[in-house]
């Protein structure tokens, strides 16, 4: 049976802001992404096309509108698609329709094209050429896209500079190595896309830089006359940096005891709700308001969290893991503890009484937990054929993995939601006093 997959990766700005995220999917043999266009291959996949078309279609119906809502998509439409009206799933102000050379040359896909534009979608065209049916397009066209593996460097600069010329916006995807990054910033382009981009760090956060919403929850949380210890966990659960340093406290000298302390809730049992009380407020006091960008503690904090819930759910269908599920999701969480502490991986594991497959699966993607944790990177970053040859190994069947993958994201930007969220009418008692003078 043929794979079917759907996975989001992250375009950003110059500055290393989120402009939106592109909506890679594979069925039927075949991929669609701006970085697989192949313009040769549209008679010979007709059939794939329909079929994987129609796996698509059904898999947003079901899903688009609770998984996808809130940032802007980008998402190749094949013929097939366009004329089963998929643009329509999506809200005009969230999407952009990407299309490439199969729709371009064919006369009734750009007659569903300009009707899309006339109820005010916008357009991208992948992998774009100076040719008389992309040039018909430019009116129509938001976003030009341009593979920097398949363009010529001195065919980008010009498409970049003409486009700018007609304000048009600019986006070079397939970067996989900092050379690509560079080179595509020399470009001048306006957007970035690949499996670099999706992972470059553009600040060192300091390890005190923590989101100033987690301590607030937290002092809220535990300020309460009968604190919810479920919810305690769960809030710290959430931030890789306080879970980070909760398991190195309730290890230290000070605190540990016969047995060591390897799951948040082990940790928060070993401290008790009043040291934990104290800790939360030595923690919140010593924030620095200005360490690091703000925007880009976020994003890895975020990440962490999708990471730590996709290990988590895929232990439920992997077979042989050496681990629990809560070490599984320690293991997500903590695999960007390096960009989020001011230390290399291995001396920050080293502190941690983490099991050792946990330890060689981050470090070396090694055993069946580093099969387990490659699988999920894999999924970040849509590598189609070790997708499906780690879920195999694993045992997890692979038409089980986009719906996994998608509630994982959903159930994250829902707490990231509500972690965020700023109750304001929810202070603790002291800055409620405060509030008041």
């Amino acid at each position: 049976m043929s794979s079917k997959y759907i996975v989001r990766q992250p375009i950003k700005d110059i500055n290393g802001k989120i402009l939106g995220y592109e909506i890679l999917y594979h069925g039927e043999n075949e991929a669609f992404s701006s970085a697989s266009t192949n313009a040769g291959s549209t008679d010979a996949s007709h059939a794939n096309d329909y079929a994987s078309a129609d796996t698509i279609y059904s898999f947003l119906t079901q899903n688009s509108t609770k998984s996808l809502k809130g940032s802007l998509n980008f998402m190749t439409f094949t013929t097939t698609l366009l004329m089963k009206k998929t643009p329509r799933l999506f809200d005009k102000s969230e999407l952009v329709i990407q299309i490439d050379d199969s729709v371009t040359i064919h006369p009734l896909s750009m007659r569903f094209v300009n009707q899309f534009v006339k109820e005010g979608y916008r357009i991208a065209v992948n992998e774009f050429q100076f040719a008389p049916r992309y040039l018909a397009l430019l009116d129509s066209i938001e976003y030009i896209k341009l593979n920097i593996k398949t363009t010529d460097d001195a065919a980008m600069r010009n498409t970049v500079e003409v486009a700018h010329s007609m304000h048009k916006r600019c986006i070079i995807c397939n970067i996989e190595t900092e050379a690509q990054y560079q080179k595509a910033l020399a470009m001048n382009a306006d957007a970035f896309e690949g499996p670099y981009v999706a992972e470059r760090i553009t600040t060192e956060v300091h390890s005190s830089a923590y989101l100033q919403s987690s301590f607030f929850r937290l002092l809220v949380a535990l300020s309460q006359e009968e604190p919810d210890v479920d919810e305690i966990e769960h809030l710290i659960s959430m931030d890789a940096s306080l879970s980070y340093n909760l398991l190195k406290m309730a290890n230290s000298a000070y605190f540990a005891l016969r047995h060591r302390a390897t799951t948040i809730h082990q940790a928060v049992m070993t401290l008790g709700l009043a040291q934990l009380r104290q800790w939360v407020y030595l923690l919140s006091a010593s924030v620095e308001e200005d360490a690091g960008d703000s925007a880009s503690t976020e994003e890895f904090l975020k990440r962490s969290f999708m990471r730590a819930y996709f290990c988590g759910e895929l232990m439920n269908y992997a077979n042989n893991i050496p681990i629990s599920k809560a070490e599984a999701y320690l293991m997500g969480m903590f695999s960007t503890l390096n960009y989020l502490v001011d230390a290399p991986l291995e001396s920050i594991l080293a502190e941690l009484p983490m099991a050792d497959e946990v330890k060689e699966a981050l470090l070396h993607h090694t055993g069946t937990c580093g099969q387990l944790f490659e699988l999920v990177l894999s999924y970040e970053a849509a590598n189609w054929d070790a997708i499906t040859r780690l879920a195999t190994e694993l045992g997890i069947p692979d038409n089980l993995l986009t719906n996994i993958y998608f509630s994982c994201m959903e159930n994250v930007e829902v707490l990231w939601d509500q972690l965020t969220n700023v109750y304001a009418n929810q202070l603790p008692p002291e800055e409620e006093e405060e509030e008041q003078k």
